[in-house]
């Protein structure tokens, strides 16, 4: 600052010492300027000629001056009251907005300070803290400054135009602090401003479900609706999601009514959703009503077979025979015959049921064309039960524990794959973005699954060793076992290397 007031100086110094230097040489000139106006003639010397011309000048600026005032005063006789002020400020008004779009220029760039000096400057001349307060906020944003910043987005915050654009301010600084609690106070109020504002939507959205406010989340996501922000296909089904997610609160909170209530709440928005399909049945069967159950789990069934819908429909009937099961599945196997698994639930039914030919014709081509876990599993399985050689078995085992796992509840936000449905995901926090779907298999799971293989190898030739010796045991020591008690031995031997495998991918 002191070599620029010294620069001034020396600037003005020489100026007045050129003025000086140039009036005393016109002094010295002995020539006579004659001048003709209206058929006199004047005679004046070079300095006073120079002298009248500057006169001139300033008679004409001053004309101008006072016609542009004219103007002003019959626009403000018109009814612009600011017509008059307007005109005595314009040179400043125009130096206000060149430093402003400076300041603007500036963050563009990337120069945070330079465009907080230059809208501090525009501020001085415009005094209009509703423009000049928006570049200093972004530029103290840009350069780290957090507590001018959070000053300028307060003093936004106590005017009605900057209001809504300081609160957003302030819930973006408090999410970066990972202060949720007040952004999310924040975003009430903003949306309060601004109802339809789509953005505040979302944000406020993604930290109700995260914190896990079911009932907050269901007003905003009525709010994107009626802003015309959501589809409505859409919206019953984000709707459904969280209804669901209260129910599952409300249960474990021990509230069975309002549970049972939001979970047909969220079958009924969204009957396709699996998890709510689920609970709702688990719910009507608890209520005594297995063929409301029923008709909730086909409905469900109809869109996609999945594996939790067949869990909840053996549910129904926990206490019937394998063959009872299987002529009850066969009007839900009917539907969607050849899907996946569909096949592997009628398989599994048939396994249960002793019928081991059958369950590896309706297999078919699967352990070969889509072999996973499961697959592998159950042909291991049969061919147990098929009576078939150890190696055999220990074979399709092997390839289980290095086979996929098969879908899997995998956010499509993120990638990550989660043991069961939830709301939100885990990882990310995103909203509503779980889908069943079939993960990529990483080299990471492959070679931990396969140091299971001697667990599950051992647990064969453990079991092996023991039939050798009921075998070779005295005929009054021999115990023959029903043919149901050793087919679920056999399952348990098979679902411990299935979990073993799968406990090794996780």
């Amino acid at each position: 600052m002191m070599l620029w007031s010294l620069l001034k100086i020396v600037v003005f110094v020489v100026i007045v010492a050129a003025l000086t230097l140039g009036a005393g040489y016109l002094l010295e000139l002995g020539d006579v300027v004659l001048v003709t106006v209206g058929g006199r003639e004047f005679a004046l010397t070079p300095l006073v000629a120079v002298i009248v011309a500057l006169l001139l000048l300033l008679a004409v600026w001053l004309i101008i001056r006072l016609a542009g005032l004219l103007v002003a005063t019959l626009r403000f006789l018109n009814g612009d009251e600011t017509a008059i002020s307007r005109y005595f400020n314009r040179r400043a008004e125009k130096r206000g907005y060149d430093a402003l779009s400076d300041g603007i220029m500036a963050l563009a760039a990337g120069e945070g300070r330079l465009a907080i000096r230059k809208a501090q400057r525009a501020e001085s001349y415009l005094h209009r803290p509703d423009l000049t307060n928006l570049v200093i906020a972004q530029g103290a944003e840009m350069v780290g400054d957090t507590a001018l910043a959070t000053e300028t987005l307060k003093q936004m915050v106590q005017h009605d135009r900057t209001r809504f654009v300081g609160i957003r301010g302030l819930i973006k600084q408090k999410l970066q602090q990972g202060d949720t609690d007040t952004a999310m106070k924040l975003a009430e109020k903003a949306l309060a401003i601004r109802p339809q504002n789509a953005e505040v939507q979302d944000l406020l959205l993604g930290l109700q479900t995260r914190d896990e406010d079911w009932k907050g989340a269901r007003k905003t996501l009525t709010a994107k609706l009626k802003a015309g922000n959501l589809p409505r296909d859409v919206h019953k089904r984000r709707d459904a999601v969280l209804a669901l997610a209260h129910a599952r609160d409300a249960l474990a909170e021990g509230k069975i009514d309002t549970a049972r209530a939001e979970a047909y709440e969220a079958n009924r928005l969204s009957p396709h959703l699996v998890p709510a399909a689920v609970m709702a049945a688990r719910m009507s069967v608890e209520e005594g009503k297995p063929r409301a159950a029923t008709r909730i789990l086909k409905k469900a069934w109809e869109v996609a077979p999945h594996p939790d819908l067949a869990a909840a429909f053996a549910a129904i009937e926990p206490g019937e025979t394998p063959e009872a099961r299987l002529k009850r599945f066969r009007p839900l196997l009917a539907r969607h015959p050849e899907a996946v698994e569909t096949r592997l639930l009628n398989a599994e039914l048939l396994i249960a049921a002793d019928n081991f030919d059958k369950a590896r014709k309706v297999l078919g081509p699967l352990p070969e064309s889509d072999p996973d876990a499961r697959t592998l599993t159950l042909m291991a399985a049969i061919e147990r039960g098929t009576g078939g050689e150890d190696r055999l078995v220990r074979a399709w085992l092997a390839k289980a524990v290095t086979a996929p796992r098969g879908p899997q509840w995998m956010c499509s936000n993120c990638g990550h794959v989660h043991a069961d449905w939830r709301p939100t995901c885990e990882n990310c926090d995103s909203f509503d973005t779980l889908e069943w779907e079939t993960p990529k298999q990483s080299e990471a799971a492959l070679s931990g699954a396969a140091h299971m293989l001697p667990l599950i190898v051992g647990a064969l030739e453990d079991r092996r060793e023991e039939e050798t010796a009921a075998e070779d045991a005295p005929p009054d020591e021999a115990v023959d076992l029903p043919a149901e008690v050793a087919a679920t031995e056999d399952a348990e031997v098979i679902e411990t290397g299935d979990t073993e495998a799968e406990s090794a991918r996780n």
